[in-house]
C-alpha cells in the first residue's frame, strides 16, 4: 500500500521590503512520504520569496514534469518555474525554456559542489536565477516544523528573517547566479 503524502497549513504573513510586498497567504502544503521537513520548509522559503497571488505549489515529488513551485499567466504559460535542490543540466534546460523565470534553489550537503560542477554550462540561460541555502539554516527551518504553523516573514536587504511559534530564523540566501 502506498504512503499518503502528509497535509500541513500554514498562514504566512510576508513583509517584503525589498519588493513592496505585503500579504497573507493560507498555505495547504503537501508533504510527500520521501520529502524531509526541511525540503519542505524550503518550499516555503522559495514560496516567501517569490510570493504573488499566482505563485502555487505543484505536485513536486509526484511529478516528473512539474517543478516544486510555479506561477502562470492567464494563458496558462509558465511565468515563474521554481525547482528545489540539485537538479541536472537537462532539467535546468527545461525549466529555461518552458518558464519565462526559472529558479533553482539549492541546498543541502554537496551544494558547492553540484555548482562548481553545474555553472559553466548554465551560461547561456538568461533567465536563471541560482540561490543557495546555508545547511545550518536549512536544518533550523526543519527543527520548527508543526503541523500547524503561522509564519512571520520580513524579507530585507535579501535577508529573510522567520518567526514561526517560538523561534527565529535567518535566512541569508547566497545568490551564486541571477537572471540578467
Amino acid at each position: 500500500m502506498a504512503l499518503k503524502s502528509t497535509i500541513f497549513k500554514a498562514e504566512l504573513s510576508i513583509t517584503d521590503m525589498d519588493r513592496d510586498y505585503y500579504a497573507t497567504h493560507q498555505l495547504t502544503i503537501a508533504q510527500h512520504p520521501s520529502e524531509t521537513d526541511e525540503r519542505m520548509m524550503v518550499r516555503i522559503v522559495a514560496f516567501a520569496l517569490y510570493a504573488n497571488e499566482n505563485l502555487q505549489f505543484t505536485k513536486g515529488l509526484s511529478a516528473e514534469d512539474e517543478p516544486d513551485l510555479w506561477q502562470k499567466n492567464l494563458r496558462d504559460e509558465i511565468d515563474v518555474w521554481i525547482d528545489l535542490g540539485q537538479p541536472d543540466e537537462k532539467r535546468i534546460r527545461k525549466a529555461c525554456s518552458r518558464g519565462q523565470q526559472a529558479i533553482i534553489v539549492s541546498y543541502g550537503g554537496g551544494s558547492d559542489i553540484w555548482w562548481k560542477k553545474t555553472q559553466d554550462k548554465l551560461s547561456r540561460f538568461d533567465n536563471l536565477t541560482v540561490i543557495n541555502l546555508a545547511t545550518p539554516e536549512v536544518e533550523a527551518l526543519g527543527q520548527a516544523v508543526e503541523r500547524t504553523m503561522q509564519i512571520q516573514c520580513t524579507i530585507q536587504q535579501g535577508q529573510l528573517w522567520l518567526s514561526i511559534g517560538e523561534q527565529s530564523i535567518e535566512v541569508n540566501p547566497i545568490y551564486w547566479r541571477k537572471a540578467h
